[in-house]
């Protein structure tokens, strides 16, 4: 037999894995949310004059009935998805009192709908966060979850 074997026992053992059995046994990290954004934040930019920082939801990797969804999948829905969490706000944002006569729209920690391509995308580590303006915002929500997020 030709086969790279290590010698420790009668049987043969392979000296390398299967690349297949590696790429699924490797835990990749774990896709942005508010949880473990917060490290993060800090390196963040700062929003400047009326614009927010959000951070878009992202879907689950796995569908109630445990269908893993294709990653190429995850990314157009990221990409498309309307929700998101208010990380930062800029200075101005909801100032103007002929625009917003009752008040803010939002506040930073809570999830927002917006337009489904609104705002600036900025990649960053494990995913992306866009910029928007005060005015984009179109509503508030409890749960994004509740939304359905088809592209």
């Amino acid at each position: 037999m030709n086969k790279e074997t290590l010698s420790t026992s009668e049987k043969e053992v392979p000296k390398h894995k299967n690349a297949l059995e590696e790429k699924y046994k490797h835990k990749e990290k774990e896709p942005l949310n508010p949880e473990n954004i917060k490290e993060q934040k800090s390196q963040l930019p700062e929003p400047t004059g009326w614009r927010l920082l959000v951070l878009p939801f992202t879907p689950k990797e796995k569908t109630k009935g445990g269908i893993l969804i294709a990653q190429e999948s995850l990314d157009k829905l990221r990409v498309g998805t309307n929700c998101g969490y208010v990380l930062k706000m800029g200075p101005l944002a909801y100032h103007d009192r002929e625009k917003f006569p009752t008040g803010p729209w939002c506040k930073t920690g809570q999830w927002v709908i917006f337009a489904r391509y609104a705002g600036s995308r900025l990649p960053i580590e494990g995913g992306e966060v866009r910029i928007l303006n005060d005015d984009e915002v179109l509503g508030t929500i409890e749960n994004p979850e509740s939304v359905l997020h088809h592209n």
